[in-house]
């Protein structure tokens, strides 16, 4: 066999594992992102947050304002880098779509 070939076929044993292991990894990351764990800790810390504000003095309104903000969505800043942990396969398709166009 040519070094080439051995090139080659290393490379589609890279590529077979990659396409194996990382959409599990991808769906674990987001068990582990909303899972009913992480949402009542969420939870806890932006009622802490904003419990905090509120006993500081600030307004309740702007408090809530800014507890909304604190609680920054993940899919949300995922979604602008172009990867949804929801459902990782749909922006790659809609990216060939937009370059076709």
């Amino acid at each position: 066999m040519e070094s080439h070939d051995l090139e080659v076929e290393d490379l589609r044993e890279v590529l077979e594992v990659v396409s194996d292991k990382v959409p599990a990894l991808l769906r674990g990351l987001r068990d582990v992102l909303y899972s009913k764990e992480s949402a009542e800790n969420m939870a806890e810390s932006v009622g802490t947050f904003y419990k905090r504000l509120v006993e500081s003095g600030i307004p309740k309104e702007d408090a809530l304002e800014m507890a909304r903000g604190y609680m920054i969505n993940l899919r949300d800043i995922m979604g602008k880098k172009g990867i949804n942990i929801g459902d990782f396969t749909r922006h790659h398709h809609d990216d060939e779509e937009e370059d076709e166009n």
